[in-house]
């Protein structure tokens, strides 16, 4: 069986073929313009290199930032937004806070659709579903009118209450499509969001109309391109969530792509905590534009329903817009190879978040970008060589990263060499990524010296070693093909989809009635999706979650379900499971306070790629080192000879004390002194810290 991965970043673009076991990767710079360009560029290229066709294809799993690019650079659909009358401004109101209280220079984050765009019908539900007022068809084709006089291309509609009956969004739709183009998005909130608070329900919403339009366009316009060369099988996207969904589903609700490519690194990493058994895994992505951390707890992700993107300031929440959506629980921060360094306006060395990106990419690739970036300070320090680099693909220039560090940064900063200027870089941007790491494992409750590391992404292997130290984390593990890693993980993700539902009852009257069949109903929306998409005979399996709260608390806890909610005793464990995780979370419990049911959510997923046996280690095999490299040590002041490894000459059971970089197609590892190498059986580079008398 032959499957292509194709994961496209800002930077780069990462395509993987898996034949039979084997595993082929190739690395090219991304195509802004048209995305799809360079992917087709590099599927084509593995497909050829190994006399196969797009024929033989049977799978293509895609991951994209396309979303999340469009509304960080707001360059969507002109949309509209419907609602009931006097909520007009709920998407400006928001949650009616500032999320930095004292800063008199705040900037609230942009509301995605302007207030001339917004519009309201009397129509209202109450909280119970009753019907108390309904739309009126003359409103709605006056309504339309409208929109048709502005250019609209996308509409979103969310009315309040839709969460518990949605006949007014689905008959306001109905109508809304005899009177508009056919090319006009609609998108309601009852099936993009059916979930209680309004802010959150109507962003998402109008997040997933604004990017519809470009994404349907664009992955189709990619779907078509593939068949042209001959494929004939099954196009599957990653989800934010984990999972792979099919083409219909991902260009009807984009939204749940916003995370599609970081997702890829951490289910790679739930894949290397099986096959390393390390039961605390904390998965560090590095590309060319960002970086992205996620904790593992027993090869299982930490995920939510709640995540901001475009963020206006950095690393503060409350200042993206809120997008509800199934998604891994990740922080991401502004740093990765491209990240341009200067002088900021205090005088200080700033690293990010703005990126050279692929165009024109940093210094050091002879495209055009005048900029220093991460990537020019690694080459300044020794630490990328120029040959080899993206597997020989791009031919860097060491001397143009001189001349940008010290021109931009060492000059300016009155620092005595390029060298310690580069230094500087890194151990800025290093220090950025751990302390992102340290800030969401003291907000998770956890004691992060307790996890190992896993890096991925051509930039990740080059700084995990720092930024463990750090952390205070002794073990790093550089999975195989590390450079390609989310790319990789998508191979390894199982179809699945997720459905929620709000459910606000207290415990202890829940109508168990039509809780069954809003599970059933549930079952049925995510099977729908995920047993389509299954080969024949593969086994689905659904697995549910309660999120319950105390009443009068704002916030909920998830709860796993091990089975339907079918009578009062499942009623009654589930409490009690609730008041065992609140107590574990918070330290107390709130003794005669009544619990309340919030939400149900649902997952039906296909099986996961099965883990294969570790290869048998050649015991004859001995670990070459290609040479000796010059690598600057800031601690040493100086530089100091390091071991040249290409990452096929390791040998199992032989460790190698650093300095050495071991070298690979698409990244490179720095392993500094008091760090050393050894080989796992499943070919995964491990490194641990050298225990010191």
């Amino acid at each position: 069986m032959t499957r292509l991965a194709i994961d496209i970043g800002g930077t780069f673009t990462d395509v993987v073929l898996e034949r039979e076991g084997a595993i082929h990767s190739h690395k090219l710079l991304t195509t802004p313009a048209a995305p799809e360009e360079a992917a087709l560029e590099g599927s084509a290229f593995l497909v050829s290199e190994l006399g196969l066709s797009f024929a033989d294809v049977r799978t293509v799993i895609h991951g994209t930032t396309l979303a999340t690019n469009a509304l960080i650079e707001r360059r969507g659909a002109k949309t509209a937004f419907i609602t009931t009358e006097g909520f007009r401004d709920i998407l400006e109101m928001a949650y009616e806070k500032r999320f930095e209280q004292y800063d008199t220079d705040l900037q609230l984050p942009q509301a995605l659709v302007p207030r001339e765009l917004r519009f309201t019908l009397r129509e209202r539900i109450a909280a119970d579903g009753r019907v108390l007022a309904a739309p009126d068809r003359e409103d709605v084709r006056a309504l339309a009118a409208r929109l048709c006089d502005e250019g609209v291309e996308a509409v979103a509609v969310g009315f309040l209450h839709a969460t518990v009956n949605p006949a007014h969004e689905k008959l306001v739709h109905d109508w809304l499509r005899e009177d508009l183009p056919a090319e006009v998005t609609i998108c309601l909130s009852c099936e993009v969001s059916p979930e209680i608070r309004e802010y959150e329900r109507f962003s998402t919403t109008c997040a997933n109309a604004y990017v519809r339009p470009l994404m349907a366009h664009y992955l189709h316009r990619f779907d078509a391109a593939l068949r042209e060369r001959g494929f004939a099988g099954q196009f599957m996207l990653m989800l934010s969530g984990g999972g792979l969904t099919t083409l219909e589903q991902a260009a009807r609700i984009p939204i749940r792509l916003v995370e599609s490519g970081p997702a890829g690194g951490v289910a790679l990493g739930a894949r290397v905590a099986r096959e390393t058994d390390e039961a605390k895994l904390l998965a560090f992505d590095m590309g060319g534009t960002t970086a992205k951390i996620c904790f593992l707890e027993d090869a299982v992700p930490a995920t939510t329903r709640r995540f901001e993107v475009a963020r206006a300031w950095r690393d503060i929440k409350g200042s993206g817009l809120p997008v509800r959506v199934p998604t891994t629980e990740l922080v991401e921060i502004g740093a990765g190879g491209g990240s341009i360094a200067r002088r900021d306006a205090l005088g200080r060395l700033a690293v990010g978040p703005e990126s050279a990106s692929s165009v024109p990419g940093p210094a050091c690739y002879a495209l055009g970008g005048a900029m220093p970036a991460i990537t020019d300070a690694n080459v300044v320090l020794g630490k990328i060589r120029p040959e080899g680099f993206a597997g020989g693909k791009i031919t860097l220039q060491p001397e143009l990263a001189t001349a940008a560090i010290e021109e931009h940064v060492a000059t300016p900063l009155g620092l005595s060499s390029a060298e310690w200027a580069a230094a500087g870089i890194l151990e800025v941007g290093e220090e950025a990524m751990a302390n992102a790491a340290r800030v969401h494992a003291i907000e998770q409750g956890k004691d992060v010296t307790r996890y190992t590391i896993m890096a991925s992404g051509g930039a990740g292997p080059l700084h995990a070693v720092r930024i463990a130290e750090k952390l205070g984390i002794a073990r790093v593990i550089i999975p195989t093909f590390a450079g390609v890693g989310s790319a990789l993980g998508f191979l390894s993700a199982p179809v699945a989809y997720e459905v929620a539902r709000s459910t606000l009852a207290p415990m202890e009257r829940l109508d168990l009635n039509r809780l069954a069949m809003l599970q059933e109903e549930m079952r049925r929306e995510a099977s729908a999706v995920v047993l389509p998409a299954l080969a024949e005979g593969e086994p689905a399996t659904i697995s549910l979650a309660a999120e319950l709260r105390y009443s009068g608390q704002g916030h909920a806890l998830r709860v796993p379900l091990e089975k339907p909610l079918a009578n009062l005793a499942d009623a009654k464990a589930l409490e009690q499971a609730f008041i065992t995780l609140y107590r574990d979370t918070y330290g107390t419990v709130l003794e005669n306070n009544p619990v309340e049911l919030v939400a149900l959510s649902l997952i039906c997923r296909g099986p996961a790629a099965p883990l294969v046996e570790a290869p048998a280690a050649d015991a004859g095999k001995q670990t070459a080192i290609a040479g000796t490299v010059k690598v600057f040590d800031p601690v040493r002041g100086e530089f100091v000879e390091s071991a040249l490894v290409p990452r096929e000459g390791l040998a199992p059971g032989q460790p190698l004390p650093g300095p050495a970089l071991v070298s690979e197609a698409q990244t490179t590892a720095y392993v500094p002194t008091g760090w050393a190498i050894t080989l796992h059986p499943f070919g995964h580079v491990i490194l641990d810290r050298e225990v010191r008398p």
